[in-house]
């Protein structure tokens, strides 16, 4: 049987479980029914440059069935961001593959000041370590964060009929590069859904805390595989 999912560049280290899963053009999504968002999105930074703008085309993902799909309407005078999971800044080649990055299959609810801030931040840092000359490629996957023992709070419609998303505590990002030789090199971060002041080096968490509070399994291709943690070459950047 044909394994689709290997054929993907994105999908060549792993690719978690999800309830639906959206293949687009230049990344993949693991949509979870339960929270209405994605559960967690995968990439692999597009290092072209280009004078594609930013599209803000913000739209539902049809793909999904209804009773499980984010809209505008859900996010309106909530207060939250329609914060990405893939960033729009690294898929910037084509119009069509910005426009991607805008469904709202990719968006999650996230703090203003979070969204604009650190985790603004940790997009552009990831950004400059794929820019360097011995990187041939970059590996991201990110997604939300829920605590079981922590109240939810949600955002959409209160009525029977309606989608309400709930709000993450905290969201992860684990990045994989691999460099000309294919040594590889991972980091990892878990960072709360709120402003902070803090450094991206203090969000550093070993990549099995992330699997084991996200439930997830991040670049199961590689068990048994020796893999770099780099603690020095990149202090410039977290």
């Amino acid at each position: 049987m044909l394994d689709l999912p290997s054929l993907r560049r994105e999908t060549r280290y792993g690719m978690p479980a999800a309830d639906q899963i959206l293949f687009n053009r230049h990344y993949v999504l693991g949509y979870s029914y339960y929270f209405r968002q994605a559960k967690w999105a995968l990439e692999i930074i597009d290092p072209d440059k280009s004078d594609v703008e930013r599209a803000d085309n913000f739209r539902p993902d049809y793909r999904i069935p209804q009773m499980f799909r984010a809209d505008l309407v859900e996010y309106r005078g909530s207060g939250y961001d329609r914060g990405h999971l893939v960033a729009s800044a690294n898929q910037i080649e084509r119009e069509i593959q910005n426009s991607e990055t805008f469904l709202l299959s990719n968006m999650s609810p996230q703090e203003p000041k979070f969204n604009r801030d650190i985790w603004k931040d940790l997009e552009n840092a990831v950004r400059q370590l794929d820019a360097r000359k011995t990187i041939l490629e970059t590996y991201v996957i990110c997604g939300p964060l829920f605590y079981f023992d922590t109240a939810v709070n949600i955002i959409g419609a209160s009525d029977a009929n309606g989608v309400t998303l709930p709000i993450p505590h905290a969201y992860f990002k684990s990045v994989l590069t691999e460099n000309s030789r294919g040594r590889l090199h991972m980091w990892s971060f878990v960072m709360p859904n709120e402003y902070s002041g803090k450094p991206l080096a203090d969000f550093r968490v070993p990549t099995v805390k992330v699997e084991k509070m996200s439930g997830l399994l991040l670049w199961e291709r590689l068990v048994g595989s020796k893999i770099k943690r780099e603690k020095h070459r990149v202090r410039k950047i977290w």
